[in-house]
């Protein structure tokens, strides 16, 4: 069974690896050009310095998916809402490793002062997405129709929310 971990420096390799395979063989992300080690650094380490999780899930020394929060929006009154990512290799897809990591960062993202988890889904068809959320305890909220265009056809996008800790029933502050 795989370990759910914070994510490390030396991770990044495997971690650039696996969302570029998503970048260009899925409509999970709505990126078309992989990004490099480098760029997958700077944006680990954004989330990072804003005190937010960046997790990796292991096993035998092998990082299999990884999975962090970023502000929703920039803006301070968004500061309490983030939104998820979760990218599994291709080979682990379907062992549950999605959900883990899943679940993992819902903890983690509550004890950084997340109150509402909010996932944006790259296509309507991705049901391996959206299934996991909904497992996970994420309701859909809504789909932005036709608002990206990848791999030659127009895709949606899926809105799924998830209230952590006390939500809105009391003042974050």
């Amino acid at each position: 069974m795989p370990h759910i971990r914070p994510s490390r420096d030396a991770d990044l390799p495997a971690i650039t690896a696996i969302y570029a395979h998503h970048v260009l063989h899925g409509t999970g992300t709505f990126e078309t050009e992989p990004p490099t080690e480098a760029d997958m650094a700077a944006r680990r380490a954004d989330v990072l310095g804003k005190g937010l999780p960046y997790l990796v899930a292991e096993q035998d020394g092998q990082v299999l998916g990884f999975a962090y929060c970023n502000w929703f929006k920039p803006r301070p009154a968004y500061r309490f809402s983030a939104e998820d990512s979760i990218y599994v290799a291709d080979a682990a897809r379907g062992l549950g490793i999605g959900r883990q990591l899943l679940d993992a960062l819902c903890s983690a993202a509550e004890a950084a002062g997340v109150r509402k988890l909010l996932a944006v889904i790259g296509d309507s068809a991705n049901t391996g997405s959206t299934g996991v959320h909904r497992a996970a305890g994420f309701t859909h909220i809504g789909v932005m129709r036709s608002v990206g265009w990848k791999f030659g056809a127009w895709r949606d996008v899926v809105l799924m929310e998830k209230p952590l800790g006390a939500a809105d029933t009391t003042s974050p502050e």
